[in-house]
């Protein structure tokens, strides 16, 4: 492991491994470079969108109890909830939440301060999005609808999600290094996240530790030790129960949860399809299931395959983490289980000559503009404009694409250790795409 993140440049790590009920756990490298404190298997890391399954988990209790219909409007439990489309708002269903098929634009990360409403007033935040596609249409991966979830949670247990989070997830599983804020990660030996200032410049510690607390369902604030995120998948794994007996979910619900609901446009990096909040391998050796997350400089891997009783977790902070994935979870799964992680999409060897005109074009979001052009020597490029709240985030070099399948482009240079494919869907209705889709679906503008 050290020669590895030397090789892929990443600070410090963190793993645990589950299998069969026995956990193995370590660390190496530096939590941050500045202080030179060294990672250890008790150190905390920000599991970023890992804690979609957190939020599913607890959405899914709900059910269990009958509080909670997953194919009935949401607006029955969010009265306040508006979109700029009143009838898609009125259409969305939990269940259309859980699987990232609502159809609004996602990527909302407006900040509505620390408090404890923190949640309740990012939902008065969506009264101005706009739906990108029908309820159920298709997959788009959506940050917005999971803090919807989170606050789901907060007005069906009348408590806050972070109260929810201790008393219903951490509590029953016996968690003893989770944190659902700064202030409790503070505790702990906690990795700093490491981001580098300007392309191929060294990576340094990230100036600001955690986003905001409104997006905390979907990912911003849950940090926590390996072998306690393993834990949590021990209990996915054996039919929602808890180490010690207790039914965290109802018998055939984490099934239920990791069971195929909805296909991805092929990205060769997130899963070929998803389930109610967990993401999904279909490989021709075995199904695997878990999730990733990445928030400021720190990445998270959760990998499990249900028919082995195994379950992986690597947590990073910098660096080119899904090659140093690749290394690790692409050797573990394979010997501990017989299957195995997709191949990362890489380029051709020799690119053929593309004609872009139906790619050509501006794709909007809430926080960037991905803008698609073809040059005099017919090369095609991809800028990428921060705006909104990432208005600040230090500019891109624009990126070349070249081609890799029907309707998709790829990126010759890897950004962290992988290349992603750039699918184009839909029509505009001149014949041009009508969205650019990287696990998301970004617009044409």
């Amino acid at each position: 492991m050290p020669a590895l993140l030397a090789k892929h440049d990443v600070p410090g790590a963190a793993w645990a491994v589950l299998k069969d009920g026995e956990v193995v756990d370590g660390a190496t490298g530096l939590l941050s470079t500045a202080t030179g404190v060294e990672a250890t298997a008790d150190s905390v890391f920000q599991i970023g969108s890992i804690t979609k399954l957190w939020t599913s988990t607890l959405v899914m209790q709900l059910v269990d109890e009958g509080l909670l219909d997953l194919d009935a409007p949401v607006q029955r439990y969010l009265p306040k909830l508006r979109l700029r489309d009143a009838d898609a708002a009125a259409a969305i269903t939990t269940r259309q939440l859980l699987m990232h098929t609502a159809g609004f634009e996602g990527d909302i990360f407006t900040d509505t301060g620390p408090g404890d409403d923190a949640i309740e007033k990012y939902v008065e935040v969506l009264a101005d999005v706009p739906q990108l596609f029908a309820p159920g249409e298709q997959f788009s991966y959506n940050n917005a609808g999971y803090c919807l979830l989170g606050r789901l949670v907060e007005v069906l247990r009348e408590k806050t999600y972070d109260a929810c989070l201790r008393e219903h997830l951490f509590a029953p599983l016996g968690l003893t290094h989770a944190a659902t804020s700064p202030y409790e990660a503070i505790l702990f030996r906690a990795a700093v996240g490491h981001v580098q200032p300007e392309p191929d410049a060294a990576y340094e510690p990230a100036p600001m530790w955690a986003m905001a607390r409104s997006n905390a369902p979907a990912g911003t604030m849950l940090a926590m030790r390996p072998r306690d995120l393993v834990t949590f998948a021990r209990m996915h794994l054996e039919d929602g129960r808890s180490a010690t007996g207790e039914q965290v979910l109802a018998p055939g619900t984490a099934a239920a949860m990791q069971a195929r609901a909805v296909d991805l446009p092929p990205t060769g990096i997130m899963g070929s399809s998803w389930g109610l909040g967990f993401e999904r391998f279909d490989m021709p050796t075995g199904d695997v299931v878990g999730h990733d997350g990445n928030t400021i400089g720190q990445s998270a891997f959760l990998r499990m395959v249900p028919e082995a009783g195994l379950a992986i977790a690597l947590l990073t902070n910098g660096g080119d983490v899904f090659a140093l994935y690749h290394d690790v979870v692409g050797r573990l799964l394979p010997e501990l289980s017989g299957t195995s992680i997709p191949e990362l999409p890489t380029p051709p060897s020799e690119p053929q000559p593309v004609d872009a005109s139906r790619y050509v074009g501006t794709y909007s979001a809430e926080v960037l503009d991905l803008v698609v052009r073809q040059d005099e020597e017919q090369r095609i490029w991809v800028d990428t404009i921060y705006k909104g709240v990432f208005a600040d985030m230090p500019p891109e070099e624009p990126t070349e694409l070249v081609g890799f399948g029907p309707d998709s482009l790829i990126p010759l240079r890897p950004d962290r250790g992988m290349h992603m494919p750039h699918n184009f869907l839909g029509d505009d209705g001149t014949g041009r795409a009508r969205y650019l889709h990287l696990g998301r679906a970004f617009q044409r503008a």
